[in-house]
């Protein structure tokens, strides 16, 4: 099977195109280093040819209203350019409880995303995850200064870049769903108590002060980042990924 890994040399996309390769099938990695450019379509003919399936694992460079252009303008140029091709399955990575935070507007954009794939002409599948581990880093530092580091207590269920590309992969090579599938870590944290697990696992000695308001998942209340009761639960725990 051919498989275009369209954002194929990123973190998830280079992990799905090696799993994909190894199992046999012919996963192509494509991205603006290769030639394309998914915003206006150049390099997506010459991607798509002779391909079975297309992964989208492409990723807006902003969290701000231009990720609602982004994923709208490279969405209808990926349909549109996947039916031509005779592509026979179009796969997006997207986000669990994408649809529950929708004064977030990245979360909004994925929303759109999903939204042009399910009415577009190409048989689909959305494989929605949690917060990746990787990403946790990141979040601790759009909060923090040299003293302290400020947290709400927003519940998340993070999981691995490796497990989130193992079921990205599993997705891509079976039928197409037609829904989507939720995939989630097997664990659930207050966010300030991630981050405090975090700091102490690198010898950091700054401190995490609750901050309800702080950072952009401070506007995901209740249980909307966690897994529903149909969720693939990953394996990997976050103090296991912590000590490799």
């Amino acid at each position: 099977m051919k498989i275009a890994v369209i954002g194929g040399t990123g973190l998830i996309g280079s992990q799905v195109v090696k799993i994909l390769n190894t199992s046999g099938h012919e996963a192509v990695p494509h991205s603006p280093s290769t030639g394309l450019d998914l915003l206006s379509g150049q390099g997506l003919p010459e991607a798509l040819d002779g391909a079975d399936v297309v992964v989208n694992l492409t990723n807006s460079p902003t969290f701000d209203d231009a990720s609602l252009e982004f994923f709208q303008k490279t969405m209808h140029n990926l349909m549109a350019s996947a039916k031509a091709a005779g592509v026979g399955h179009a796969v997006v990575l997207s986000i669990v409880g994408a649809d529950q935070v929708p004064d977030l507007v990245y979360y909004r954009a994925k929303v759109l995303q999903e939204e042009i794939l399910k009415a577009g002409p190409v048989p689909y599948s959305i494989v929605r995850a949690t917060q990746f581990f990787e990403f946790i880093d990141a979040a601790l530092s759009w909060t923090a200064d040299e003293n302290t580091v400020r947290l709400p207590t927003t519940r998340v269920q993070p999981m691995s870049a490796a497990d989130v590309a193992h079921a990205v992969a599993d997705v891509a090579v079976g039928t197409p769903l037609l829904s989507t599938r939720n995939v989630a870590g097997p664990e659930v944290f207050a966010l300030d108590e991630l981050g405090t697990i975090t700091l102490a696992a690198r010898g950091d000695h700054r401190t995490v002060v609750t901050d309800d308001s702080a950072g952009m998942f401070a506007a995901a209340s209740g249980d909307a980042l966690i897994a529903k009761d149909d969720t693939v639960i990953a394996k990997t725990t976050y103090r296991d990924w912590l000590a490799r």
